[in-house]
C-alpha cells in the first residue's frame, strides 16, 4: 500500500456529473427546481416502487414533512429508537412533538417492537421507524403496521440509509408506512450534497407534502395559498446530480455488498470484531458497522496506520442535546463499542484487505 490515507467515507462524483453540470449550465437553467429536480423524483419513484416522491433541501425536512402531514402536532408523543441519527428526534422538536426512546435489537439496531409496544401512551401518535444502515427489525415491518393499526397510530419510516434496501416480501424499505424519508448528504449511497426525498402511496399525504414544501400553493408562479406551507425546495443543480448518481445506484448496490462480504470473510476468526444481521439478498449496507472490543485504541491505532474510521451515534438519551433518563442496553452498548470502518463505494478490495490485515494484527 502506499501512504494514501483511506477515509471512513467518502461521496463519488465523476466526470459524468461534471459534464451534466456544464451541459446544464450551458442550457441557461435558472437552477431552482424545475424539470430536471421532476427527473429525479421519477427514477426515486420508479427505483422504489412508491406512487408518488418529492424531493428537500435535506434528510430531516423530509422527516419534518412526513410528521407534520400525518397530522402530528406539538405536544404529540412518537416513539423513535434511542440510536439513530439526531436528525430523527430532532426533526420532531422542530414543530414541538415530543420524541419518546426506546432501545433497539442487538442484532439488527432497529427499533425493538416490544420496548416500543411498552412505551405507548395516550399521547402517542405514530413510530418513527428506523432502518438501520438498511436492516430491518428481525420482528418484520408487518409486525409493526400492526401494532400500529391495533393502537390507532402512523407508521413512519426513517430509511435515510437504505436506499437500495429491500423488506423479505420485496417491497422498498420507507414503502410500507404511510411515507419514506430518504437522505442523499454526502455519506450517503448516492449524495447530492445535501438533499431529502419522501416517498408515499397515499394521495392525501402528496397534496399536503407538496404544499408544506412550497408556501402552502398547489405550485411555483402563484401566489394563491390554501394552507399554511414553508420554503423547502430543491435546486436543479443537486437534481443534476442525483439523476447521474441514480444512474450509478445498481452497481453501487452490489459492490457494497461485495465490500461486506470481503470484511466479514477477511475478519472472519477476529473474535474481538462483531458484525450484526445483514441480509445481503435483500439489504443493502450503507456503511461496515460493527461491535470492536478496545474500540477507542483500536481507532487510534488504525488513523497511525493511514485508515479512517468513526464512532457509530451515541445514545440520544444521554447527549446534552436531551438528558432525559431510560434504561437502553443495546444503545448503551453501541456507545462504548460501536465502530463504522472505511465504506466508501470506491474501496478496492486490496484497501479492505489492507484494512483488515491492520485490524488482525492489532489484535494479534
Amino acid at each position: 500500500m502506499d501512504n494514501k490515507f483511506i477515509n471512513q467515507m467518502e461521496p463519488w462524483f465523476g466526470l459524468e456529473e461534471k459534464e451534466a453540470l456544464n451541459q446544464y449550465m450551458d442550457e441557461g437553467g435558472w437552477l431552482t427546481e424545475f424539470k430536471r429536480t421532476a427527473e429525479f423524483e421519477k427514477r426515486i419513484a420508479e427505483y422504489t416502487g412508491a406512487k408518488h416522491c418529492i424531493v428537500v433541501n435535506n434528510g430531516t425536512i423530509s422527516l419534518t414533512l412526513i410528521a407534520m402531514a400525518a397530522g402530528i402536532v406539538a405536544g404529540d408523543e412518537v416513539i423513535v429508537p434511542n440510536y439513530t441519527m439526531i436528525a430523527t428526534p430532532n426533526s420532531l422538536k422542530m414543530f414541538g412533538a415530543i420524541p419518546v426512546f426506546v432501545d433497539v435489537e442487538k442484532e439488527t439496531l432497529c427499533m425493538d417492537i416490544e420496548c416500543a409496544r411498552k412505551a405507548i401512551t395516550t399521547k402517542t401518535k405514530a413510530i418513527f421507524l428506523v432502518t438501520s444502515n438498511g436492516r430491518y427489525p428481525k420482528a418484520g415491518i408487518e409486525a409493526f403496521q400492526k401494532l400500529c393499526d391495533d393502537h390507532n397510530l402512523v407508521l413512519l419510516e426513517d430509511a435515510a440509509q437504505s436506499l437500495g434496501s429491500f423488506y423479505p416480501n420485496g417491497e422498498h424499505q420507507g414503502t410500507i408506512g404511510l411515507a419514506g424519508s430518504f437522505s442523499f448528504s454526502a455519506p450517503k449511497v448516492i449524495s447530492t450534497g445535501q438533499g431529502g426525498a419522501i416517498i408515499t402511496n397515499n394521495e392525501k399525504m402528496i397534496y399536503k407534502l407538496k404544499r408544506l414544501k412550497d408556501f402552502g400553493r398547489s405550485g411555483g408562479g402563484n401566489d394563491i395559498h390554501d394552507s399554511i406551507g414553508f420554503n423547502f425546495k430543491f435546486t436543479e443543480m443537486q437534481a443534476v446530480i442525483g439523476n447521474e448518481q441514480m444512474k450509478k445506484l445498481p452497481w453501487r448496490v452490489e459492490r457494497k455488498k461485495e465490500i461486506y462480504r470481503t470484511y466479514k470473510n477477511n475478519l472472519a476468526e477476529v473474535k474481538d470484531v462483531k458484525f450484526f444481521e445483514q441480509d445481503l439478498d435483500a439489504t443493502t449496507p450503507w456503511f461496515i458497522d460493527v461491535f470492536a472490543e478496545n474500540r477507542n485504541e483500536l481507532m487510534v491505532f488504525l488513523k497511525e496506520n493511514n485508515i479512517g474510521s468513526r464512532l457509530m451515534y451515541p445514545p440520544i438519551n444521554k447527549q446534552a442535546a436531551y438528558n432525559v433518563e431510560g434504561n437502553h442496553p443495546v444503545s448503551n452498548l453501541v456507545g462504548e463499542k460501536g465502530l463504522w470502518l472505511p465504506s466508501a463505494s470506491q474501496l478496492t478490495n486490496r484497501d479492505i484487505e489492507f484494512i483488515c490485515k491492520k485490524i488482525i494484527n492489532y489484535y494479534n
